[in-house]
């Protein structure tokens, strides 16, 4: 055990004093380590010397003046004559002005970092313009200074160690440390390692790009071929940070707990396939001798037809709609409570390994406005009017294009049944569901990239005074209208589709002529599922896959094509042939954030657990896409991304509120997704309350109601129908009262019988899951067992430390006082010695280090 056993990311006096970010932790650890990282620092790296290292790069276009030309095509710029008084007077155009008081920005600020302690080299400005680059070097002298004024910890010579308790789970975790080592990356083994002017510098175009190089992690992390293998997380926070470490450690975690939830999510599935032929309501109305004469599902065009034709979505929504579907929303509550319990505990883990523990986040002050500060309430209200305002129009919108599919699905549906073909007439309800599935996914894709920009735009009129409330308030943001975006159409599948038709003779319609949609004989789960599975795959591979790989390269060629249209070709005769990793890094896209990452992941996971009742196999899909998400990220932010700045954090931040949130509202969802959209309730129902012998035969009766043609409203009935003179009830599925009834079509007894039972098992399945939670989040402490003990056993070895300290500093003052009793001064001293047993007990109580030196200075000031 090492006491303190990181090295923080060093942030240092000249980080605050010239703005640079603080990035040198991982030279530190090439410095530090053996030959087997120095390997690592490539030679493509270094200065031209091939000695000292780049540690860190700022690019910028320059434009020399364009007044006075020497005839070999350099420039001449203002230089003093020999005995004159002054430099020469140039007049200078605007453009070569501004040129020149970025000059000067940039030789002051890189004399500054000279002043500091670093190293820096420069490309030489042969051209009349073009790109250029100083590339800084931190020596060893100045990364010591700065780590010890900021004290970061160092390893201790003694090693203390935790006997760590015998028995089965000991033995267990051993083995599976076996079985895992071959998942191990291979990677070598490292010790634990603001300013604004520089972004100031860059806002103002004095420089273009500040940004660390790239080295290391592509064979062992960001290569599809180790997809099978563990994350290096320590090494990614050595290279990265702690920010982005920790989101990639909650990546890792997320996508292990979607195994077990893969594997039970299969097994539910493979569950529906074996009962399907033992399902006695699907073959109730897959048999043809059960004569269920169903009412037109149109007016006029649409003629009575047969329930058994509808056999086959009877037997697909018997896939999902089970018993095993509830047992698996239980499942995936409890999972979900699990999963943000062990996600506290390795926060926890690596907290400590990282040194995070005692980690007072820096709040940096926003540069949005330079009259931030006077900003008053009333100065605020307009961009908070605005944010509301369009918060609501935006959602509003997200309603409409939902509206707008579902007028796509009424009309469409009217327009096929007016086809000659039978074969068109007879796929009606497949192809209006499959083209405004995937109508209802481009409108997603689309309005998540202007809702992105969109919420960015309305956080910044805000003016937040941090860093911090800034980046929260636009993740609430894009989460809101995202979430809404994204689950709008699901939710009114699951929850408003087919509950407010209507009856026969009695039909809501829309535009003076269109019946409103009704759900598919077998219920709506299957449609809740088809629509599930098609956005979720659709926006996995599009949006979190394919936009991530393609957006990079077009950006990093559109920029290519610019420079190349800009500069002039001139030749460089210094430049080298083969490009520096410098020229490579700077051609890279710039990090904007993590937010899209955890954004897109977010999602995700409430697609996974809000509607999971109705699509088991949501986790294997996420799964399969996390697989590969895993080394996409990586490989983004290896190759296609500049090295970001390492940014220090102790937690993923607001993300984990909003992980928390959607699984308490995943519980309310999936039970109100098996009380009212599936047939369970009913089924459960009808076999414990009106079957007479307590299976499920007669089912299928008992769910639909009897409708006299003859009350067919004038207009609507079917046109041509061979089996009109024939047919004197239909049936429709709802629980109403028959025509002979004195009460004819009215809400029977057992529809408020399943109403209320409905409603009954939302409030237990709600409670039931909800102290399951609570439990598991009592039964699994929040801190590791091993990790508190360390804590205990490095504050118990500190505070030892300190009293032993302050006790030689005791002996020492009173070794003082003693050689002075002999001094003119020790009358005086006499009639103050009541107060050293004083101090001698407070030195000795406190055992704080940072108490010593004004206790020690009051004790001389008496």
């Amino acid at each position: 055990m090492f006491v303190g056993h990181t090295y923080p990311c060093l942030t240092s006096n000249f980080d605050s004093t010239l703005g640079l970010p603080p990035s040198w932790a991982f030279w530190l650890s090439c410095l530090t380590q053996g030959e087997a990282v120095d390997k690592a620092c490539s030679s493509g790296m270094h200065f031209r010397d091939s000695k000292r290292k780049v540690d860190y790069v700022l690019a910028y276009h320059y434009r020399n003046r364009l007044a006075r030309h020497l005839p070999g095509g350099g420039q001449r710029a203002p230089q003093e004559r020999p005995g004159s008084p002054g430099p020469e007077v140039i007049e200078l155009g605007p453009l070569d002005a501004l040129e020149e008081e970025k000059r000067l920005q940039r030789e002051e600020y890189e004399r500054n970092l000279v002043e500091a302690g670093l190293e820096i080299e420069k490309d030489p400005e042969n051209k009349s313009q073009g790109l250029s680059f100083v590339r800084i070097h931190a020596p060893w002298q100045v990364l010591s200074r700065e780590a010890e004024i900021l004290k970061i910890k160092m390893p201790t010579k003694k090693v203390y160690e935790i006997t760590e308790e015998g028995g089965i789970l000991k033995k267990l975790n051993e083995i599976w440390c076996k079985l895992t080592e071959p998942l191990q990356p291979q990677v070598p083994q490292q010790e634990n390692t603001n300013m604004k002017s520089i972004g100031t510098l860059i806002a103002n175009n004095v420089y273009d790009a500040a940004y660390p190089l790239h080295d290391l992690l592509y064979q062992e992390w960001a290569r599809y071929g180790v997809f099978y293998k563990f994350q290096p997380i320590d090494l990614i926070r050595k290279y990265f940070g702690e920010k982005i470490g920790l989101y990639f450690a909650w990546l890792g975690l997320y996508t292990e707990f979607l195994i077990p939830s893969s594997v039970v999510g299969i097994i539910v599935f493979l569950y529906g396939c074996i009962t399907i032929e033992s399902d006695i309501p699907s073959k109730e109305m897959c048999d043809q001798r059960n004569a269920f004469t169903m009412c037109p599902l149109c007016d006029k065009f649409c003629d009575y037809w047969n329930l058994s034709s509808a056999c086959a979505t009877a037997r697909a929504s018997h896939l999902f709609d089970n018993p095993a579907t509830v047992f698996f929303s239980v499942f995936m509550a409890v999972w979900a409570t699990m999963f943000l319990e062990q996600w506290k505990r390795l926060q926890m883990r690596l907290s400590y390994s990282w040194d995070l523990t005692g980690l007072e986040e820096e709040e940096f002050l926003c540069v949005l406005s330079q009259d931030e500060e006077k900003l008053t309430w009333s100065d605020r209200m307009p961009g908070y009017a605005t944010n509301f305002g369009l918060i609501l129009f935006m959602i509003m919108l997200t309603f409409s294009a939902v509206f707008g599919v579902i007028v796509y699905r009424i009309t469409t549906a009217a327009a096929l049944s007016f086809s000659t073909k039978e074969t068109t007439r007879s796929n009606v309800r497949v192809t209006v569901t499959a083209t405004a599935v995937i109508i209802n996914l481009v409108v997603i894709l689309i309005l998540d990239e202007i809702y992105g920009a969109v919420a960015k735009w309305l956080t910044e009129i805000e003016v937040p005074k941090t860093e911090k409330t800034f980046e929260e308030r636009l993740i609430l943001k894009a989460f809101l209208l995202k979430f809404v975006n994204s689950y709008a159409p699901i939710f009114y599948v699951a929850f408003f589709k087919g509950r407010f038709v209507g009856r026969p003779g009695h039909y809501v319609y829309v535009f003076d002529g269109y019946r409103m949609e009704e759900c598919a004989p077998g219920g709506c789960l299957m449609e809740l599922c088809i629509q599930l599975s098609i956005i979720m795959l659709g926006k996995q591979l599009i949006q979190n896959n394919l936009f991530e790989i393609g957006i990079p390269k077009l950006k990093k060629l559109f920029r290519k094509l610019k420079d190349e249209r800009t500069e002039p070709k001139e030749t460089d005769t210094n430049q080298s042939k083969d490009p520096q990793q410098w020229d490579l890094d700077y051609s890279l896209e710039p990090f904007t954030g993590l937010t899209p990452e955890y954004m897109e992941m977010i999602i995700q996971f409430g697609f996974v657990t809000l509607f999971v009742a109705s699509f088991p196999l949501a986790p294997l899909f996420a799964l399969l896409n996390n697989i590969i998400e895993v080394r996409l990220d990586a490989k983004k932010f290896v190759t296609e991304l500049r090295r970001p700045d390492t940014v220090r954090a102790k937690d993923i931040g607001i993300w984990y509120n909003i992980l928390s949130g959607i699984g308490k509202f995943s519980v309310i969802i999936n039970a109100f997704v098996i009380a009212v959209t599936s047939d369970f309730i009913p089924r459960l129902m009808y076999q414990y309350a009106y079957s007479q012998n307590g299976t499920m035969h007669g089912f299928i009766n008992h769910t639909l109601s009897y409708f006299n043609v003859s009350h067919l409203k004038a207009g609507t009935q079917p046109e041509n129908s061979p089996f009109a003179h024939d047919v004197l009830f239909c049936r429709f599925k709802d629980y109403r009262e028959p025509p002979w009834s004195q009460n004819q079509y009215e809400f029977s007894k057992q529809y408020w019988a399943v109403l209320s039972a409905r409603l009954a098992f939302v409030i237990l399945f709600q409670n039931l899951v909800m102290f399951l939670s609570v439990l598991v989040d009592w039964m699994i402490p929040d801190i590791p067992k091993d990790i508190s003990e360390q804590i205990k056993r490095e504050k118990a070895v500190l505070v030892d430390f300190f009293l032993k300290e302050e006790h030689e500093k005791l002996k020492l003052i009173e070794s003082f006082i003693a050689r002075d009793q002999n001094s003119p001064r020790s009358c005086s001293l006499r009639g103050r010695s009541a107060t050293v047993p004083l101090l001698a007990d407070t030195l000795w109580g406190m055992g704080n280090r940072k108490s010593t030196p004004a206790l020690v200075s009051i004790f001389w000031q008496i």
